[in-house]
């Protein structure tokens, strides 16, 4: 279809067709659809799914830059926690 396709399933409606059932097609589209919305023969957008960003956090991303000592763990004195409060 005019080079448009990204391997989704795709259908080309008319603005008026768009206008008329916008929201039959974002069902369609929710549903994994591509919509490609035209004026006459030419396509003018697109309508697509959004998809939530993908993760650019890694969990362990860190491992074996920080390092803890053994002191971490002991109990902190009086004077340590009087300075937390």
């Amino acid at each position: 279809m005019n080079g448009l396709s990204t391997g989704r399933r795709m259908s080309m409606v008319s603005i008026h067709d768009a206008k008329t059932n916008l929201s039959k097609l974002l069902a369609r589209v929710e549903a994994g659809e591509e919509i490609v919305i035209a004026r006459g023969k030419t396509p003018v957008a697109r309508l697509t799914p959004v998809r939530a960003p993908v993760a650019t956090r890694r969990f362990g991303a860190m491992k074996g830059t920080v390092s803890v000592g053994p002191d971490f763990f002991e109990p902190m004195t009086d004077a340590d926690l009087a300075e937390w409060e």
